[in-house]
């Protein structure tokens, strides 16, 4: 419930203690949303560890360029308003109509609104200058994503207006995503709700290749 436990620092040890007490390896890392900001982090940091990056409407910003203003909105109403409706705010990203049980679930992790700390506390946690110092450390996550020859698949939603055009940033600044089969989906932001089985498709026709490699 604390908003001081939610920091981008913490959530990546909590991560990487995870990822090396399991001794996980040849992972394929499939991220959106915040799991890019994450997992791209973790996955520079145990290159040894994943085999393959699937980035679904995600990025890994690093405080150098304007933010959109849509995400500008959205990070003063997390931080400010004193009505937090997750499941709300989960069909405001997405396209298709969710039903009543869907929106329910998105609700059920939270008994109360100050267990909502989390939800509340992402938005404010990303680098939006470069003086944020996580800022720092994604360039440097950077600097190993244009050296990452492993396959790196985009699979982005046409309909998402926060990561608009990242893909094709990716596509070009990292090495392995060079010749890859990206895709873009009809849909909003959350695009395992809008596009499920095409994505799912495209992490399963991923290891399909690499097992017939």
């Amino acid at each position: 419930t604390a908003l001081s436990d939610y920091s981008y620092d913490n959530h990546l040890r909590w991560l990487s203690h995870w990822l090396e007490a399991l001794d996980i390896r040849g992972a394929t890392l499939v991220c959106q949303n915040w799991g890019s900001l994450l997992g791209l982090r973790l996955a520079t940091d145990h290159p040894d560890r994943f085999n393959r990056i699937i980035v679904g409407n995600g990025m890994l910003p690093t405080g150098e360029t304007r933010v959109p203003a849509s995400f500008k909105v959205w990070k003063a109403f997390a931080s400010r308003s004193p009505w937090f409706p997750v499941s709300k705010m989960v069909q405001l990203g997405t396209e298709r109509t969710l039903s009543r049980r869907e929106l329910a679930a998105y609700e059920a992790p939270f008994p109360r609104d100050e267990y909502k700390g989390g939800a509340r506390a992402f938005p404010a946690l990303i680098p939006t200058s470069q003086s944020d110092a996580s800022g720092a450390a994604n360039r440097e996550a950077w600097r190993k994503l244009e050296k990452w020859r492993k396959p790196f698949i985009t699979c982005f939603s046409s309909g998402d207006p926060i990561t608009r055009g990242v893909d094709r940033q990716m596509q070009r600044r990292i090495p392995g995503a060079h010749g890859q089969p990206h895709m873009s989906l009809p849909g909003g932001h959350f695009l395992q709700e809008d596009s499920p089985n095409s994505f799912a498709r495209v992490i399963i026709d991923a290891l399909k290749h690499e097992m017939a490699a």
